[in-house]
């Protein structure tokens, strides 16, 4: 054990630092590790799908303007002055009342609706909802969920004597939600069968519902907002951070004049607005997103002439685990990237956050998953006390000069779809969808390239895992995936009578050979092929055997090779004894049948058709194997 000293020396005591300093002691470790750059930046730095830059240290230098105070404008730091907990929102796709009270029963503070309308009374029928917040989504049923929900709401009323009189406001006789912004969640005093939450209405598909309900709402239902502007089918379809923030911007501006429009006031319209985003396992994206998102609408709100307090004032969010991230195979690892997602979601400031079931992929969660879902929350609120801090990343160099330059890049996006004539133009004319494609396109080849690695999938895959089997979900889910291309594969291979396969052909002791053979076999399961090594000197293999074995023989390695039925090979070694022995290896697994032969790693040899390396296109490497293996793609 280290005893400290009597006396701690104070951060005062050592001498100061400069970004000079840091700068040449990082230049003198990167030339030790062999990579030569004019500066640390350039080594070290890297650009998000957006273009801005991530630095590979910040300091007080990089503070952009001054962020304000939690709860007021611009809101950067969160739109609630008191800071606490987000609510936990389920969603439900299926009419389980027991699902849903389960839920409730163990943590769940907000309903997310996606039922059909004649399906609420019944799954309603035991939920107290002057306690929770409820969300539909019923697409364009929307009018009907709602009448179903208002029914739902008026006869538990009636069965509590509390029949509401002429022209009588829903929150008469009570306090109301209890943050003062409506659709806040299960706190305040509500009566028995008052309503908080949102209807789910899109002002952009149907003007005429938004525009009924939200008059309903600012008349008679306080604590309801009537419109969803839902960022996440951007990021769904492969968009950035910055273009999922500029499209749910142009998307609540053009809310914004239909509701002002039909007679609402600027800040009525505001006060009837809720914004769903994505949060990803990027948790420094998240937050700052999350945050940008914040500070944008605030502009907006400033350029219209809204209101400071108030349900209006501030952007409510509604933060979702992110559907491109997940991941049907390897789903286990679903929990980890959901967890990242939610801790981000909370850190950010999301007034209500919905973790997917780590299944989500695979059909509709069981109830194991839904409680990983729940005790997410749990353990973020609860155990590690995320919800105890205001803006937990204020104040941080890195996130608040992220959350400007995040921002800065939403709003130009947000400029050219408004001189494009406004969120519905944009999308008829075909802008955003050809924005998000490019981005798409960007991001798959990241993708294909193991640049964006998928652990699980594209890393790390398991051949031997056994996915559960899941009850298929009702209609289709939309967007991408990032892990579909490697994931068809896997289905492919999993499909064939026998698993195709490739030997690795390991040349010399294990010491030179273990590190490219595990890369290939690595690269090659991702797509679903199995990998097979010559004995003694593949991985795993008995070093005793290993020592004993003769040098490099390629009679022997191609004898192997013909025994073990495979029609691929890839040679695994190190650089100094490809040069020594990689064209007389590849002769004579040519010589044994070898249709192809690859080498891991770089280099140009007689006999060897083609490389594989860190960085190569892996999708390109495995379709083009299965054909070699003549599966029809």
């Amino acid at each position: 054990m280290t005893v400290p000293p009597e006396e701690l020396r104070s951060a005062a005591d050592f001498p100061p630092t400069t970004r000079e300093r840091w700068r040449e002691l990082a230049l003198g470790v990167l030339r030790k590790s062999g990579v030569e750059a004019g500066s640390p930046e350039e080594a070290l730095a890297s650009l998000t799908y957006d273009g801005v830059t991530i630095a590979p240290l910040y300091d007080a230098s990089d503070l952009p303007d001054d962020p304000g105070l939690p709860g007021s404008a611009p809101y950067v730091r969160g739109a609630r002055p008191e800071g606490g907990s987000w609510e936990v929102r389920q969603r439900h796709e299926v009419a389980d009342p027991e699902a849903v009270l389960a839920d409730l029963e163990n943590g769940v503070t907000s309903l997310w609706l996606a039922l059909e309308p004649e399906d609420l009374p019944r799954v309603l029928d035991r939920v107290h909802l002057e306690l929770i917040s409820i969300t539909l989504d019923a697409g364009e049923r929307t009018r009907e969920a709602a009448e179903a929900l208002f029914a739902v709401a008026e006869g538990k009323r009636a069965a509590a004597g509390r029949l509401r009189g002429p022209g009588e406001s829903a929150s008469a006789g009570s306090a109301g939600p209890a943050d003062g912004r409506g659709g806040g969640g299960p706190a305040g005093e509500r009566g028995p069968g008052e309503l908080a939450g949102n209807l789910g209405a899109d002002p952009l598909r149907d003007p005429r519902t938004a525009i009924d309900l939200a008059r309903r709402c600012v008349a008679d239902l306080p604590g309801l907002r009537a419109v969803v502007v839902d960022g996440t089918p951007y990021h769904d379809a492969g968009g950035s951070d910055a273009e999922e923030l500029g499209c749910s911007v142009a998307a609540g501006v053009a809310a914004l004049r239909i509701l002002t429009g039909a007679g609402l006031g600027v800040d009525e319209a505001f006060g009837q607005l809720e914004f769903r985003y994505a949060a990803t396992a990027d948790q420094f994206l998240t937050i700052a997103k999350l945050r940008a998102a914040r500070r944008l609408w605030a502009r907006v709100a400033e350029v219209c002439g809204a209101g400071t307090s108030g349900r209006g004032a501030g952007q409510r969010q509604h933060a979702v685990t992110g559907s491109a991230m997940m991941t049907a195979r390897d789903p286990w690892v679903n929990m980890l990237r959901t967890t990242l997602a939610c801790f981000a979601a909370g850190t950010g400031g999301a007034d209500a956050v919905t973790v997917q079931p780590f299944d989500a992929r695979l059909g509709l969660p069981d109830a194991f998953a839904r409680r990983i879902a729940r005790n997410t929350h749990a353990l973020l609120v609860e155990e590690a006390g995320v919800a105890r801090v205001i803006d937990p990343a204020g104040g941080s160099w890195y996130v608040e000069r992220l959350t400007e330059e995040l921002a800065g890049k939403a709003w130009e996006w947000f400029q050219e779809i408004e001189r494009a004539g406004g969120m519905a133009a944009a999308l008829e004319s075909g802008l955003v969808a050809g924005r998000l494609a490019a981005t798409w396109k960007r991001r798959s080849e990241n993708i294909a390239h193991r640049r964006d690695p998928i652990t699980g999938v594209s890393e790390f895959p398991d051949l031997a895992e056994r996915v559960p089997v899941r009850q298929a979900r009702p209609g289709r889910a939309g967007g991408v995936r990032y892990a579909q291309e490697f994931e068809a594969l896997r289905d492919l291979a999993d499909a064939q009578e026998s698993r195709p396969k490739v030997f690795l052909a390991t040349i010399g002791p294990v010491s030179a050979h273990t590190a490219r053979a595990s890369f290939a076999a690595n690269l090659f399961q991702s797509g679903g092929i199995a990998t097979v090594t010559a004995a003694p000197s593949g991985p795993g293999a008995d070093p005793a055997a290993v020592a004993a074995a003769p040098g490099v023989d390629p009679g022997r390695i191609a004898a192997a090779f013909a025994a073990s039925g495979a029609e691929v090979a890839c040679l695994c070694s190190s650089d100094r004894l490809y040069g020594e022995h990689a064209e007389a290896v590849a002769a004579a697994l040519r010589q044994a049948g070898a249709r192809k032969v690859w080498l891991a790693g770089k280099g140009e040899f007689a006999g060897v058709d083609a490389n594989l390396y860190a960085g190569c296109d892996a999708l390109g490497v495995l379709r083009t194997t299965f054909d070699d293996l003549g599966v029809a793609r």
